[in-house]
């Protein structure tokens, strides 16, 4: 039992390595009371890493998607467990799984919690699988949403899809117990990025350098560019569709400087409620691990001690259209939001390699998309799992395409 009278979460942690997950383990070391961390899950990349967190949680399985690092990891656990007492006993080596659907098996592991913090489109198949299980899903990892689309949110039983993102977080605290007919808009704050107020022209020789210097959350390399293209607002235009039901021409992004006001509910009346906090995303991952519990201390609040000033402006479409593509990408459906989110991918990756340049990112994801929808049997085709899944490989190999032949 834990100190507020309810029962001790078990939780799974994919993406451990990331920037969510580590934030999510400093959650649950703040609040030991409050969560079991019973199994991670993690790309591989970095053995020792995973392995001081399984051995620190005294987790009960491991999972590394790269099955060529799976003996690098084992290796690493012998180690940490040596190094903080195994030899007499004090730790347990955790049962190691490896493969690309190793995160997927924990995801069905009996737990409370399964909060996805995966990077990308794999993250889907593990928040299906979740899902099925009956577990509640606490998600950071968008794009398995929005690639999935009615698959997730039809998998969905209410209440268990809790959204992480700060602004979807943000959003959910401001709807619980309203009316939904009384929602007029919702309002996603976007910090604007790096970039904000330049125009397209000079935009055209940003390096990955400056675009991945984020003047406000510290976050992983993808997110990080995508916030500076915008393509991560579109993103999160499409999930705020999926999780709440309101129409796209009802759902509006403001730029917000500061990052403190994470998201807006305007209502019928006129009056407009928000959400604040400094940024840092202990917070909505504390909420998103116990909802619709809060968790005491999970970050600090803000300083009413001192004069304070809150900066909104309207978004300017013609230096960052990737909002405008998202919504003719979720617009459309089936599996629209699919291709634009998997042509993001390819083009980040080839931004990065220094293959395109910063504006080719949302140009190449738009044409992409055009040709999708282009495409008659596109609107024909029903939305499976298989369908997502052969779009997601056809955008990345039309991205590609476009890049190596511009």
């Amino acid at each position: 039992m834990s100190q507020n009278g309810g029962m001790r979460k078990r939780v799974a942690i994919l993406g451990s390595t990331g920037s969510i997950g580590t934030q999510a383990l400093d959650v649950v070391e703040a609040a030991p009371d409050r969560f079991d961390v019973v199994a991670l899950a993690a790309g591989g990349g970095r053995p020792e890493l995973i392995a001081q967190q399984a051995i620190a949680h005294e987790v009960e399985v491991v999972a590394v998607a790269l099955a060529t690092s799976a003996q690098d990891v084992q290796l690493a656990l012998y180690a940490e467990a040596q190094r903080q007492g195994w030899e007499r006993g004090d730790h347990r080596i955790p049962r190691l799984l490896a493969g690309k659907d190793a995160a997927a098996e924990v995801a069905r592991m009996p737990c409370d919690v399964v909060l996805n913090g995966m990077t990308g489109a794999v993250g889907l198949a593990p928040t299906l699988a979740a899902l099925a299980a009956g577990t509640t899903v606490a998600l950071a990892n968008k794009e398995s949403l929005i690639v999935g689309g009615e698959l997730v949110t039809s998998a969905a039983r209410s209440g268990q899809l809790v959204p992480v993102d700060s602004e979807h977080s943000a959003l959910a605290q401001a709807l619980k117990g309203e009316d939904p007919a009384d929602v007029r808009r919702l309002l996603v704050t976007a910090s604007g990025g790096p970039f904000r107020g330049r125009t397209r022209a000079e935009l055209a020789d940003v390096t990955p350098e400056q675009a991945m210097a984020h003047p406000t959350w510290d976050m992983g390399p993808v997110i990080t560019i995508n916030s500076s293209t915008l393509v991560n607002k579109g993103l999160e235009v499409i999930e705020a569709h999926l999780l709440f039901g309101i129409d796209y021409d009802r759902i509006d992004v403001v730029v917000h400087p500061g990052s403190v006001v994470h998201s807006m509910v305007e209502f019928v009346d006129g009056s407009t409620m928000l959400q604040a906090s400094p940024p840092d995303m202990r917070l909505p991952i504390a909420l998103g691990l116990a909802w619709p519990q809060r968790v005491p201390g999970a970050a600090s609040p803000c300083d009413w001690t001192a004069p304070v000033s809150w900066q909104f402006e309207p978004l300017d479409d013609a230096a960052f259209p990737a909002v405008e593509v998202a919504r003719r990408a979720g617009r459309f459906g089936r599996t629209a939001p699919a291709v634009f989110n998997a042509a993001n991918e390819e083009c980040v990756d080839a931004f990065v390699a220094g293959r395109l340049d910063f504006l080719g990112i949302v140009d190449t994801v738009a044409a992409v998309l055009k040709e999708h929808l282009g495409d008659p049997a596109t609107a024909a085709a029903d939305l499976t799992l298989e369908a997502v899944l052969s779009a997601d490989a056809w955008a990345r190999d039309r991205a590609h395409h476009r890049i190596e032949t511009a």
